[in-house]
């Protein structure tokens, strides 16, 4: 059986080539080990490139680990490499977003009767940047598909868990601007417009 140095060797070499985010069950598996044990040692590394500062540092998404650059390093990043044109989300399909997040699962009609327009045109968009997915069907009348947010989205906009974003208590009045709690969602907004999602 593979020492814990052996495993944490392996693993850096394989977040290197899988290019992805590396689920802890397909490292278990290779090693025929238990889940926690290589857990562990993604938790391991993480935090021993955190500690000696590096230039790359491991983001985990959803049990799931990757190698990521540190983004104090940004500016030198983005002076080496040529300039791309940034896309950014519309205001709409943000906001299409956030109730997808924070209503999740949850059906076209519902996203509809929060924000009072069709969302089929936002929808599409948001799924073909594989942000939104089908997660199943309502047992509603009609059985409606349910949506909800992928890894992807965590992993765009740097969220581990969904429990990392922010506690809206009503996501309909955030979104209309008349509840306390808009701010928290404008920031929430705000921070996903920052992002890259080209």
């Amino acid at each position: 059986m593979a020492g814990n140095k052996t495993i944490k060797s392996a693993i850096e070499s394989m977040m290197f080539v899988w290019g992805e985010p590396l689920s802890v069950k397909a490292v278990a598996d290779i090693f025929n080990v238990d889940k926690k044990e290589i857990y562990d040692c993604f938790k391991e590394l993480q935090t021993e490139y955190e500690q000696e500062g590096r230039g790359i540092v491991i983001r985990e998404v959803n049990k799931s680990f990757q190698y990521v650059t540190r983004k104090e390093n940004l500016d030198y990043i983005e002076r080496l490499c040529t300039p791309v044109r940034r896309k950014r989300l519309s205001q709409s399909a943000l906001e299409t977003l956030a109730i997808v997040a924070y209503k999740q699962p949850v059906t076209k009609g519902e996203i509809e009767a929060i924000r009072g327009i069709r969302c089929d045109r936002v929808m599409e968009g948001l799924m073909k940047k594989e942000l939104v997915a089908e997660v199943g069907r309502a047992d509603s009348v009609g059985r409606p598909i349910l949506y909800g947010t992928t890894d992807e989205f965590l992993k765009q906009f740097g969220f581990e868990t969904l429990k990392d974003l922010p506690a809206i208590e009503d996501i309909e009045g955030a979104l209309a601007g008349d509840d306390e709690d808009a701010a928290s969602i404008d920031g929430v907004l705000g921070q996903l417009s920052l992002e890259d999602i080209g």
